[in-house]
């Protein structure tokens, strides 16, 4: 395997359980991966700081941002760099809207991807990564298959279940 790494920018420690639900997915594809706390507003200086030295390391990577509200976290790390940004917000049910739209709209030039779901920002840093990587490549393709195995006992299991119902029923006396 090449050797690449995922960087996560989470904007506070409240989305914990937002990038650990990343880190896992990753971790699932063997992809290193390195969760930092900053924030766009906050600590601009201190998180143009790790980016420009994370860059300068020369190691292909992609960068994912949690953060909600105001999501300027994840336009200010695809404007410091020229590795991917993915935007993954946390899911707030109240400002939902609010946050995905502020992962939307972003000024020209500023291109960061917004993904919603964990294990889909994992899979979409994995299938950048593995441009290059065949050993991550073949990663991907078993948790593929791994996905329509898991979809076709599922339809096994519901058909059977069908199967003894309508059994059952045709057993039954009419009264």
């Amino acid at each position: 395997m090449n050797r690449s790494r995922v960087i996560v920018f989470a904007g506070s420690p409240a989305d914990k359980a937002h990038f650990e639900a990343i880190q896992k997915a990753l971790e699932a594809f063997g992809i290193p991966c390195l969760t930092r706390i900053a924030s766009a507003h906050k600590t601009p200086k201190r998180l143009l700081d790790m980016i420009k030295s994370y860059d300068s390391e020369g190691i292909p990577t992609v960068y994912i941002t949690v953060a909600g509200r105001s999501n300027a976290l994840s336009g200010f790390v695809d404007a410091a760099t020229q590795y991917p940004v993915l935007a993954c917000p946390p899911p707030l049910e109240e400002w939902a809207i609010c946050d995905i739209w502020s992962s939307l709209r972003m000024p020209s030039g500023v291109a960061p991807a917004l993904i919603l779901e964990p294990v889909n920002v994992a899979l979409c840093a994995a299938k950048l990564l593995a441009l290059k990587d065949e050993a991550l490549r073949e990663n991907i393709r078993r948790f593929q298959q791994q996905q329509i195995d898991r979809l076709i006992e599922e339809d096994r299991l519901i058909e059977k279940n069908e199967t003894i119902e309508k059994k059952n029923l045709q057993e039954r006396p009419r009264t």
